[in-house]
């Protein structure tokens, strides 16, 4: 991923094809759906609940075509029933799936948080990821760079980086390379896709 936005990429992973946008992606990318015995569509993020699965792409517009016009019920080959704020409830589970990820990548010595500690890490080359909070100040956050051949995030808020560092609130994080780093990177993908980013609010770190 860039700062410039996500970048398809479809080296690896089996692919899938998005019932709103008739393209075929890799997995990574998508969203999967089951449907529960009651006709349900249920959003299976993590990719394993059990039964067939339908595929929609991770970005609001696919998302709001492929409820509006109905998709889910052609996908499936039968009658369904939809949740109400299916885009906000896929939205929430990728922000948990994700604050997880950091918080173990934390806890496992591959991640940081705060201006000085980001800073060193860039400086000694041990950041690959740079992860900058959307609400946070633009100013300062034009003062860190991304790694060379390294990864943006900044999809998140400082709310819910704060969640992950066990902090009230965090603007700059940064992942070492292996571990998590990875899998880090594709949900963020797939959040960025759903979320309309918005400006700094000059947040500051608690």
């Amino acid at each position: 991923m860039t700062r410039g936005g996500a970048q398809k990429d479809r080296s690896e992973g089996s692919e899938r094809k998005c019932i709103a946008t008739g393209e075929t992606e890799p997995k990574q990318g998508l969203i999967r759906f089951v449907m529960g015995p009651d006709g349900q569509v249920v959003p299976d993020v993590l990719g394993k609940l059990p039964g067939r699965g339908v595929y929609v792409s991770s970005s609001r517009a696919a998302l709001s075509a492929a409820v509006k016009k109905k998709l889910f019920a052609r996908g499936f080959k039968a009658q369904v029933q939809l949740p109400e704020n299916l885009e906000q409830e896929v939205e929430r589970q990728i922000v948990r799936r994700l604050v997880e990820l950091l918080s173990l990548a934390r806890k496992s010595g591959d991640a940081v948080a705060g201006y000085e500690k980001v800073k060193d890490w860039l400086s000694k080359e041990e950041a690959r990821v740079l992860i900058q909070a959307s609400d946070g100040s633009g100013r300062g956050k034009s003062k860190l760079s991304t790694p060379y051949k390294g990864k943006f995030i900044g999809c998140l808020t400082a709310d819910e980086l704060g969640m992950a560092f066990g902090r009230q609130t965090v603007i700059h994080a940064a992942l070492a390379s292996g571990g998590l780093s990875k899998r880090v990177v594709d949900e963020a993908q797939r959040l960025q896709g759903l979320r309309e980013m918005v400006g700094g609010k000059g947040r500051t770190e608690g």
